[in-house]
């Protein structure tokens, strides 16, 4: 072996060896225990980030030690290749997007390569691929026959510079998340999955079914799901339409879950979008100018709650349900059509969304519910009104002298006599709409006829291919200008029909991809024996960005498999680990008129304190300050990023993966330090050093031979590994480096060359090293393995066995006491392991330092504390 470590020729052969030996191809084998641990699957932008190097390096380490714990492994990986931002591409360079989706994913795929993956890149799937959203389609026709898809009219998020509806979450501020427009408000038809028939097991399973995931996780997924009980009820009204017929039928309907207040009820508040608001805006120019203004406000519940409450009286009233009092109707723009009934019951006096409407608008507000002790004040809120445990409702008629559940029922009871309502629960969850105005994803197979209206695409003319030659120039979806795309026949009668020209929702890309890795290449089924095998999904990695719609999806997706008789699990992931970002420190400086500018380090001279705080930062351009924005996360926009490419080019795979895994533990967020990553290379530099000084040979200890200095690098080698085990076990990966670093340094510091089983001795815990730093740093250990002779005796590192904790070298055959004389430490006492106290307390009084200290005074006691010290009282 070479005398100095250059990473670039280690990994180079490393994985020409693994490449030459088809190392990570996997295939089911009943006979081995299973373990599927999968990385969520990248978006091919073009380049690796730090983020991917983390949480691949966290997959690959767990497959690595677990293979050599003897289970059969699956690491696969394919490409969420679909979506908007290939669009963007294109309009930018003015190539197809599957040109440059299928450039960037050859260049990513040679990345992960480089550094070093376990991956089976047999089962690589591209979701733009026919052959994978085939079955996106096939299973799109199997939930419409079964009514799980449904196609219906409603008001969405357009976005009129991409052309195409945005979902609540990509509205932020308003406008558009990626093209920063002006989002309105349209009416259009669409596809729709009914999630929604699926909520009470989707929360049931969160609750109960899903030990291994993040308490977080499993909170966000709740909140999304939104299970409320309240009572659901009417507010009768006479206000009629154009034709003189009722608008919905004499009755605006809300939700609460707060019928105890509802004899604090002032005003009532609709939706924009709203019936009996549209109605109003016919002849009211106030309400038609602010339902329009309304149009260009985003519709988050996030965003909602920071906006300001706004509104405008209709002029119309309602009936209040109990009372027969008018009351007046508002238009708010904080009502979402979309959740309940888009109308709500207004209670300033304990809502304080309401109570700060109220105050605005100079309306009504009154107490119904007390708490003892307090003092309601109408000019400032205060968070007991709104207390649902202490309160008692007063000035509430025959509901007065009530506690909340039992006002909640007797109210919910009045309604049901008098036919206006009754107890019902509620889903913050909404119905997935799937249609997308766009080119480029899977195509949605259906086919328009003037006569049948929309009829589903045969399951034999599946798949309906995508053309790839288009290249979008932002005037909306190329393909509703592909006449060999729309063109086609109505498979019912056969007459000259349309296409559809929406395609699905990149969400339903990444629902199921993990179970097609389990049968990538079945061209006759969506999933066979190897999803029968493989799932569910023993470990899942991936940010906390992913929290929710996408695992949400995922587990939806699951469930209409497995009602369709296509898989036998419940949930698709047993664990799931969100790894924390990668941060680094940004610069910036604000201009007037250019906005922000974002500085390199390296374009920086920038002063630190002694504890490497940063004091202040020039641009050497123009000696001119630049303002430190702190840590964030790592991105191109704010040229902080690290290549991971540049990296693995000066330091080597190894070095990346060993510091990913060292600076932090897999959850917590990461600081980039390159002082820390010098170190990392260091580390392998002295590792190596090491291996070469000791050479090849092929001596085993044998315990009763050994010296007590050999025994000792036992006892310690053994005692690290035990801990290091662990740490693999619980994946917490920065300890277990930290455990490599221990083995290193007790072989380094070992002074027991002169006995005759030190050779023997020190190549057993180098052995150990190597298997424990294998699954991080592969290339430098299967090098060193190979070169120092191990594979003779074990076999190829990629194959052998996890290290056994040998239980006897932990036996010690001496300890070490610590010395106390009158209380003061003042040495240190070697004795026999199963030293009797007699024995210890003789060794301890003829020790010198008692001579020393004590003044030549007469022992008056020995005190021992087993297995750790002895104190001589003279």
């Amino acid at each position: 072996m070479q005398d100095k470590y250059i990473p670039t020729e280690v990994e180079r052969s490393a994985q020409a060896h693994w490449t030459a030996r088809d190392a990570y191809r996997v295939t089911e084998d009943a006979r081995r225990k299973k373990f599927y641990a999968c990385s969520m699957l990248p978006y091919p932008s073009g380049k690796l980030h730090m983020g991917h190097v983390r949480n691949y390096t966290i997959n690959d380490m767990l497959t690595r030690y677990l293979r050599m714990k003897g289970y059969n492994v699956l690491m696969p990986m394919g490409w969420d290749a679909f979506g908007l931002p290939a669009e963007n591409a294109a309009m930018k360079n003015g190539v197809p997007p599957a040109q440059w989706t299928y450039d960037n994913i050859a260049y990513m795929k040679k990345q992960m390569q480089a550094m070093g993956l376990a991956i089976d890149w047999s089962r690589e799937i591209a979701t733009c691929d026919p052959s994978y959203y085939k079955w996106n389609q096939w299973l799109f026709l199997k939930m419409l026959e079964k009514g799980v898809a449904y196609r219906k009219t409603q008001v969405v998020n357009w976005d009129p510079v991409d052309q195409t509806v945005l979902a609540n979450e990509q509205v932020i501020d308003g406008k558009g998340w990626r093209t920063g427009a002006v989002v309105e408000k349209r009416e259009i038809p669409g596809y729709y999955l009914k999630i929604t028939d699926y909520a009470e097991e989707l929360l049931e399973h969160v609750e109960h079914r899903l030990p291994g995931w993040p308490e977080r996780v499993k909170l966000m997924q709740e909140n999304w799901i939104g299970k409320s009980e309240g009572v659901r009820f009417a507010f009768p009204h006479d206000i009629r339409d154009e034709r003189g017929e009722l608008i919905g039928g004499g009755r605006m309907y809300v939700f609460t879950t707060r019928a105890d207040t509802i004899m604090g009820v002032t005003f009532c508040a609709v939706a924009p979008e709203h019936p009996l608001a549209l109605h109003a805006a016919r002849s009211n120019p106030k309400v038609e100018q602010f339902i329009e203004e309304c149009k260009k406000g985003g519709t988050t519940e996030a965003e909602l709650a920071l906006r300001e409450k706004e509104g405008v009286p209709t002029g119309l009233q309602v009936q209040h349900p109990l009372t027969d009092e008018p009351v007046e109707l508002w238009v708010g723009n904080y009502v979402l059509m979309g959740y309940g009934d888009g109308a709500v019951m207004g209670v300033p006096g304990h809502d304080e969304r309401d109570f700060a409407f109220a105050l605005k608008y100079g309306l009504t507000i009154l107490e119904v519910v007390h708490v003892d002790g307090e003092r309601y004040d109408y000019k400032h809120w205060q968070d007991w009104y709104a207390d649902k445990a202490r309160g008692v409702t007063i000035n509430s008629d025959i509901f007065s002298g009530f506690g909340y559940q039992d006002a909640v029922n007797a109210v919910a009871h009045a309604l049901q006599q008098k036919g206006l309502g009754e107890k019902k629960t509620t889903w913050r969850l909404r119905d997935w709409g799937v249609s997308r105005q766009r080119y480029w994803g899977t195509p949605i197979p259906i086919i328009h006829c003037e006569v049948h209206g929309a009829v589903p695409v045969p399951e034999t003319d599946l798949p309906v291919i995508l053309p790839q030659d288009c290249v979008p120039d932002g005037s909306g979806n190329p393909l509703a200008k592909r006449e060999d795309f729309l063109a086609c026949n109505c498979p019912v009668c056969g007459k000259p029909a349309r296409r559809e020209t929406d395609t699905m929702d990149t969400f339903v890309d990444s629902a199921w991809y993990f179970m097609r890795y389990c049968d990538p290449k079945n061209e006759q089924a969506m999933v066979a024996e190897g999803a029968q095998y493989w799932m569910p999904m023993d470990q899942y990695i991936g940010g906390i960005e992913h929290a929710i719609l996408h695992l949400l999806y995922a587990r939806f997706w699951t469930k209409v498999m497995r009602d369709l008789g296509l898989v036998n699990v419940d949930e698709p992931f047993t664990r799931l680990l969100t790894q924390g970002m990668v941060l680094n420190e940004a610069f910036v400086r604000t201009g007037e008129k250019a906005g922000k500018h974002y500085y390199w380090a390296h374009e920086l001279d920038i002063v630190r304190d002694e504890h490497a705080k940063v004091i202040s930062a020039v641009a050497r351009a123009d000696g001119l300050p630049v303002t430190y924005e702190g840590w964030t996360t790592m991105s191109k926009s704010k040229n902080n990023g690290v290549d991971p490419q540049d990296l693995i080019e000066k330091y080597g795979a190894d070095t990346a993966r060993l510091y990913t895994m060292f600076t932090a533990p897999p959850e917590a967020t990461l600081e980039w330090n390159d002082a820390a990553l010098e170190g990392s290379y260091r580390f392998l530099r002295r590792v190596w050093a090491f291996g070469n000084k000791l050479g090849a040979g092929s001596a085993a200890p044998a315990a009763s031979a050994l010296g007590p200095q050999s025994k000792a690098l036992r006892r310690e080698i053994h005692t690290v590994l035990r801990q290091v085990d662990y740490d693999y076990q619980r994946m917490q990966y920065n300890t277990v480096v930290s455990g490599a670093m221990k083995l290193l340094n007790a072989l380094e510091d070992f002074k027991g060359a002169a006995e005759a089983s030190s050779d023997a001795a020190v190549r057993e815990g180098f052995g150990v090293l190597l298997r424990v730093l294998y699954p991080v740093t592969p290339h430098i250990a299967h090098e060193l393995w190979q070169a120092l002779g191990y594979g003779g005796r074990m076999g190829e590192l990629l194959d052998a066995p996890w290290p056994h904790v040998d239980e006897e070298a932990l036996i010690q055959d001496e300890i070490e006491l610590v010395l106390q004389v009158n209380g003061k430490h003042r040495g240190s006492v070697r004795v026999p392991a199963g030293a009797s106290r007699q024995e210890i307390e003789a060794v301890a009084v003829q020790h010198e330092a008692v001579e020393q200290f004590g003044g030549g005074a007469p022992v008056r006691k020995v005190i021992v504390v087993p297995g750790r010290l002895v104190n001589v009282v003279v």
